[in-house]
């Protein structure tokens, strides 16, 4: 099997990869007769072409000879080699209406898409991700825009730190008065998220005593959907009927908003779900947030001042409290600062790659070699021109895109 590492194509670039050249060297150790690889030459990896070749990977121009095709993220539809079989964050499988046309494509030009989100095991949990690398950016951007809003302290942005090493040496500068913070999520991004809190050294306290309690030094509460969801009738809590029927839930969590100044937000949303809040809430003067950190950057999703993703060039915009609207970062004493990248791991892309390359090494190559494979065909979203099993929901979706790509 000849496996192909693709150039990014998607525009603003994308510097991560799937393997990094000390990955790729031992997996041609480790499986020389039944894998070969081939690196497509590119200028903006955050791994140079020559650290491919001086560990003997061949970097190449075309790839149309290999039978796998790996990436990040979306491939530009002009790009894709028909009868393929790829691997990327095809983000289509949301029916987001963006990649219509690339689903449409797909079909049309009988690739094979394997989409690394819904690679899992048995129980149903993730194998592959770069949730954690969210998280930590994240969180990193989520103090570097309060230290901006406060003229308390400066950071270096991330994008601008060598690796992981020196964030940790940045985080080191940051002096915060008594706030409170509020995280959401426990997952992988939350995990990630609390890897930051502790590096500073920021004191967890319970969501009851974060609400309830007064403290003199800055403290965070980390959220489990339970502390912020509550039945409509009865002001009950159920996980199994929460994530069956999230719509007979609705959000409590401005008894929150209402203390913190920092929300760090970290937690899969269902589009069924209510919101944390509703964008006519941060009129109040009681809503005392003033910089959010949205990790899951959803679109008019779970934190509604998300009106629009923010870049690594552009990371923060404001949202004025009265009008509603975006308008320039810092640009006026009681806004609301708004981090949403839609690609944080970005800005750590080696040590975020070096991550993703041992899950997929782990994970995804054994199971490439496998005559069958159940964790493989789970995550095949479209083969031999057509959907699978799993994804045929998105049958209406791909229908109405438009036929000119």
């Amino acid at each position: 099997m000849k496996i192909g590492i693709i150039k990014e194509g998607k525009v603003p670039p994308d510097r991560r990869v799937p393997f990094t050249p000390k990955q790729l060297f031992k997996l041609k150790e480790n499986y020389g007769a039944e894998l070969e690889f081939l690196v497509q030459s590119s200028e903006i990896r955050c791994f140079q072409d020559e650290e491919y070749r001086q560990v003997g990977i061949e970097v190449v121009d075309d790839i149309g000879s290999c039978d796998v095709l790996m990436g990040i993220k979306e491939v530009p539809i002009d790009q894709l080699i028909p009868n393929k079989t790829y691997f990327f964050f095809s983000h289509t499988f949301k029916k987001q209406p963006y990649n219509r046309k690339l689903l449409k494509a797909i079909l049309e030009k009988n690739i094979e898409l394997i989409d690394y989100e819904v690679v899992k095991n048995d129980q149903g949990e993730r194998l592959v991700a770069f949730g954690r690398w969210a998280g930590i950016v994240g969180a990193y951007n989520g103090f570097w825009a309060y230290g901006k809003k406060s003229g308390l302290y400066a950071l270096k942005r991330a994008m601008a730190c060598h690796d992981r090493l020196e964030l940790n040496e940045e985080l080191q500068k940051i002096q915060l008065p008594p706030i409170k913070i509020v995280v959401t999520g426990k997952g992988r991004v939350g995990k990630g998220v609390r890897e930051v809190l502790d590096a500073i050294k920021i004191k967890e306290v319970s969501p009851h005593d974060l609400v309830h309690h007064y403290y003199d030094e800055p403290v965070f509460a980390l959220l489990s959907s339970s502390d912020y969801n509550r039945r409509k009738t009865d002001g009950g809590y159920d996980k199994n009927e929460f994530y069956t029927y999230p719509e007979k839930y609705e959000s409590h969590f401005l008894k929150f908003a209402e203390v913190s100044d920092i929300l760090i937000g970290a937690a899969f949303w269902d589009y069924r779900a209510p919101r944390l809040f509703e964008l006519e809430d941060i009129r109040s003067d009681d809503f005392n947030i003033s910089v959010i950190a949205d990790i899951t950057c959803d679109i008019d999703g779970s934190i509604p001042t998300t009106l629009k993703a923010s870049t690594p060039l552009d990371p923060v915009y404001d949202i004025d409290r009265q009008t509603l609207q975006a308008m320039p970062a810092f640009g006026k004493q009681n806004s609301i600062s708004v981090m949403a990248i839609d690609n944080l791991p970005s800005e750590l892309p080696r040590d975020a790659s070096e991550d993703f390359g041992d899950q997929l090494t782990q994970y995804v190559i054994p199971e490439l070699l496998k005559e069958t494979s159940t964790v493989l065909d789970r995550a095949t979203v479209t083969k031999e021109g057509d959907l699978t099993v799993e994804f045929i929901y998105l049958r209406d979706f791909v229908n109405d895109a438009p036929q000119d790509f």
